[in-house]
């Protein structure tokens, strides 16, 4: 009975520790390059947006966290000159598709269609979605967020810079 307790409190510890906040990546202090076509016929590439905060969404449209973070980050990128947000759909989707779905949720920033089996090399591979990193003036990974992220967590970065 005693092993069994300890096996179930090893496996509860791991449970914790891996579904607790996501450090940024080892790579944090290196500034994370990232160049995209945009589906609606653009192109983001980070290193323009140097100086301003950058939100880094990777998300799918099946995920339903994914979907309703969207008009939050929508309003946060029209309220603060001070913060671009790209979204990296990580799914393999068409871009008329993709395009359609933009227009439904008015998805007002930039959206790419990242390959789900080569993804940026800049960013870990997302381990779920949504996944967000958020980047500092300086160009570093200021902090990450797995799983579904508030306009208030968001501020509290953007703020702890000032």
């Amino acid at each position: 009975m005693m092993r069994v307790r300890v096996l179930m409190l090893g496996v509860f510890s791991c449970l914790i520790w891996s579904f607790g906040a996501v450090a940024a990546p080892a790579s944090a202090a290196a500034r994370p390059a990232l160049k995209v076509a945009t589906v609606q016929g653009g192109e983001f590439d980070l290193s323009k947006h140097r100086g301003a905060w950058v939100v880094v969404n990777f998300w799918a449209t099946w995920c339903a966290p994914c979907r309703e973070e969207i008009p939050m980050l929508a309003r946060l990128d029209a309220d603060r000159s001070d913060v671009y947000v790209v979204g990296l759909a990580f799914e393999e989707i068409s871009v008329e598709h993709m395009k359609v779905f933009i227009d439904r949720y008015s998805v007002t920033y930039p959206i790419s269609i990242v390959d789900v089996y080569a993804p940026p090399d800049a960013f870990e591979v997302p381990r779920g979605l949504p996944m967000t990193h958020v980047i500092a003036p300086d160009g570093t990974v200021a902090k990450q967020f797995l799983g579904p992220v508030t306009r208030e967590e968001l501020e509290a970065v953007l703020m702890a810079d000032k």
